[in-house]
């Protein structure tokens, strides 16, 4: 039986029992649980064909192609796997790499092109992921040369309106200087191409990762050649590409992030879960002057910093939020400093971190209070006309409308209300006719945070939610597959698998313990 049903069927004190496991599971993998990437797979394919599991891993390329010979997901999230997808199988071609079937590749290939080439020569409408403005150039620049250099019968791809090669050459010049690198950036080092093989300004972090990526760490060490100072790389890599058998996920480590979403979604619906001491001490000595990095290998940012301090405020250990500060812009939080774009679900989860520590510390209510109402009313201020709000680290409205509907419910006060009881009417009139919640199709993880909102929201009474509760509750008893669809937001969506089981299992015991 797998996670989400066992969740669905248990009862109350059996969910206790499963947080507790899903908790100590993050001890035993502390660099986190992570779907695998089809972009990050096939970076990997392209810049490492000596690393162990390739085979596999083209292999898991192939047979991850949809039908109609694109990658991904809907609605313009495609376009950055099937690029590279596309350019991974056309490398292993160019090369012709040994042990492959080369027959057997130049039909995913020639597929690829064509969906790309169809995409491309149109209007597309791209979501907000990161470094996709260097990623979309890269990949295209290398697939047209690899058709080229097959004598393939494929006119080149053009690059998508509003993109060009121009910046992809001033991260490369600046990188190839020698200077130093922002840590930003070195998450997506593979754009750099090979310039990015040892580059001088650029120090691996004691595990060995480059920018918490496999496709980052790869490209900086190069061709495989193992110096001194490239052992802990290559030994970093292989243990990563043994977690799925070849594939990898998009970024790893995150065990900040996955500890401190874990632990809050568990606390906050009232699971009570035995929190290891030794985890809150490393959360807590995470969080830095500075901020907090979802793991090693990443810069600080404000979204794993709040709820960090949230949740070490929840679990009783409340610490002094003044690192958020750095991150203020105005009215509202960036999720680093000079960030563009805004993010809604990052905005709510520092107010939670401000208004748990207050609730925990009343004492420093006057030094939070204005910025506790000015977040309010900005996120408010955000709302969709139908109820919802969307985000640009998920895919889901449900992952932001949870994020804000919760923390505006808690600590916005009367003036947040309206929002708050309008996203609960918003996850009523949205709910599926099989019981679930979902943005393409039904999933437990939207489905778990469309019953939070419900259950951990002003009107709970209600009793058209308990009755919709009860029927999402019945949908994830049904079982709706051992793995999480990928819906988070990085240069390819990923799915957080802990932090997705968290989510369930938060949901189905607050059905259990207020049906």
């Amino acid at each position: 039986m797998n996670a989400v049903r066992t969740a669905a069927f248990a009862a109350a004190a059996d969910l206790t029992a499963l947080a507790d496991d899903l908790v100590r599971s993050l001890m035993l993998r502390p660099w986190g649980q992570v779907s695998p990437s089809v972009y990050e797979t096939g970076r990997v394919v392209s810049l490492a064909p000596w690393l162990t599991g390739h085979r596999e891993r083209v292999d898991y390329l192939v047979g991850a192609q949809r039908p109609d010979g694109s990658w991904g997901a809907p609605d313009g999230y495609g376009l950055v796997p099937t690029l590279s997808a596309t350019e991974g199988i056309l490398a292993a071609l160019t090369r012709d790499d040994p042990g492959l079937d080369r027959t057997a590749l130049l039909e995913p290939a020639r597929r690829g092109l064509r969906v790309l080439a169809s995409w491309l020569g149109g209007r597309l409408e791209l979501p907000d992921m990161p470094a996709i403005e260097h990623i979309v150039p890269c990949l295209v620049a290398l697939i047209n040369r690899h058709v080229t250099a097959l004598g393939m019968d494929h006119p080149p791809l053009p690059l998508p309106e509003g993109m060009s090669y121009d910046t992809l050459q001033l991260v490369r010049s600046w990188i190839s200087s020698g200077a130093e690198v922002p840590e930003k950036l070195l998450h997506a080092l593979e754009i750099a191409g090979d310039v990015a093989a040892g580059a001088p300004g650029i120090r691996p972090t004691p595990i060995g990762t480059i920018g918490a990526s496999p496709a980052a760490t790869a490209a900086w060490l190069g061709h495989g050649d193992v110096s001194e100072a490239g052992e802990p790389v290559r030994a970093h890599l292989e243990a990563v590409v043994r977690l799925h058998g070849g594939p990898v996920p998009v970024g790893l480590p995150i065990t900040v992030f996955e500890r401190s979403w874990v632990l809050s979604w568990l606390v906050r619906a009232g699971v009570p879960v035995e929190v290891p001491p030794e985890m809150l001490a490393d959360i807590r000595a995470a969080v830095a002057s500075g901020g907090t990095p979802a793991g090693y290998g990443l810069p600080p940012d404000a979204d794993t910093t709040s709820v960090s301090l949230y949740t070490l405020a929840l679990a009783g250990t409340p610490y002094e939020p003044d690192c958020l500060w750095d991150f203020r812009t105005g009215t509202h939080f960036s999720t680093w400093p000079g960030e563009q774009g805004t993010s809604v679900s990052v905005n709510a989860h520092v107010l939670d971190a401000f208004g748990q520590y207050v609730a925990r510390r009343p004492a420093a209510a006057p030094r939070y209070a204005e910025t506790i109402a000015d977040l309010s009313a900005w996120i408010a201020g955000r709302q969709q006309p139908d109820g919802s709000w969307t985000d640009r680290w998920h895919a889901s409205p449900y992952y932001a409308t949870v994020s804000c509907a919760l923390a505006l419910d808690a600590f916005g006060g009367p003036a947040a209300a309206p929002a708050v009881r309008a996203a609960a009417e918003w996850v009523l009139a949205s709910q599926r006719a099989d019981g679930s919640w979902g943005r393409w199709e039904g999933t437990a993880e939207e489905t778990a945070y469309a019953m939070q909102i419900l259950f951990l929201t002003e009107g709970r009474a209600d009793p058209r939610r308990a009755e919709a509760a009860k029927r999402g509750l019945e949908h994830l008893t049904r079982g709706t597959g051992d793995e999480h669809p990928p819906l988070w937001h990085d240069k390819d969506l990923y799915a957080p698998v802990a932090v997705n089981h968290a989510a369930v299992i938060a949901s189905s015991y607050l059905a259990r313990a207020l049906s």
